[in-house]
């Protein structure tokens, strides 16, 4: 055999070779896959393996629509499912924002044909009732941080009782707390005037109840009617902590 076939022979068993090497590693580091949590878009998260694989803190994500639970935290049987009926409109349009997420983050793969999507990847009466709803939910979302606007809110971190401070909001903490189980202290304080717990009247058209929030009042406006001080806090602290 002459000498450049031989060559040529030697590179194409190379080249083989290669790709079955290459083949075995793809198998034994799978891709893994996510459906979006609203319109049961497909995201490749294999960059995200730590978090959505086996025994990540998101791994009730992985291979399926499970987008109810990002809201509810019922990571467990009907809990992980993409029926959204009976969620309110701040509720929704907060699974929209995780949805943005995913966009910036990871790689788009398709749509998941069923609730969301038909099978020509059109979306669905019950996809658009979603979006609509959303929307709703930013505008009184919008509505409600313009009023709160008026009375600053309080300054807000978190950590772990083990330690490792992150700064971010409480809420969020709260939320790390039901999916990764961890124990989180919350700290409020105010840079100028003193924490107090008000109600959020426009929690009514959001959540359909009314909730609290961390608001910074003045000496002078700390017997105004509703505002309330934390549980174990000092009446003129300016920061308290929240289990």
């Amino acid at each position: 055999m002459a000498r450049g076939a031989r060559l040529l022979l030697l590179l194409a068993f190379l080249a083989a070779l290669l790709a079955v090497l290459l083949q075995l590693y793809r198998l034994r580091k799978p891709k893994l896959w996510t459906l979006d949590e609203l319109s049961s878009s497909v995201f490749d998260v294999t960059k995200g393996r730590s978090h959505y694989g086996p025994g990540g803190g998101y791994h009730h994500f992985a291979g399926r629509d499970a987008s109810r639970a990002f809201v509810s935290g019922n990571f467990t049987g009907d809990g992980l499912t993409d029926f959204l009926q009976g969620l309110s409109s701040m509720e929704v349009n907060s699974i929209v924002d995780w949805r943005k997420m995913y966009f910036e983050k990871y790689i788009y793969a398709g749509k998941l044909v069923g609730r969301y999507y038909d099978k020509q990847g059109n979306p669905t009466k019950y996809l658009k009732g979603v979006e609509v709803k959303a929307k709703r939910g930013a505008q009184l979302l919008e509505k409600q941080k313009n009023e709160e606007a008026k009375i600053p809110s309080c300054n807000s971190k978190w950590s772990e009782q083990e330690g490792g401070e992150v700064s971010t909001l409480c809420t969020m903490a709260f939320l790390l707390k039901r999916i990764l189980s961890v124990a989180p202290i919350c700290l409020v304080w105010c840079d100028t005037g003193y924490p107090r717990l008000v109600r959020r009247p426009g929690d009514i058209a959001l959540t359909g109840k009314v909730n609290q929030r961390c608001a910074c009042f003045q000496e002078e406006e700390l017997n105004k009617p509703g505002v309330v001080v934390y549980e174990g806090c000092d009446y003129l602290s300016t920061s308290c902590k929240v289990n």
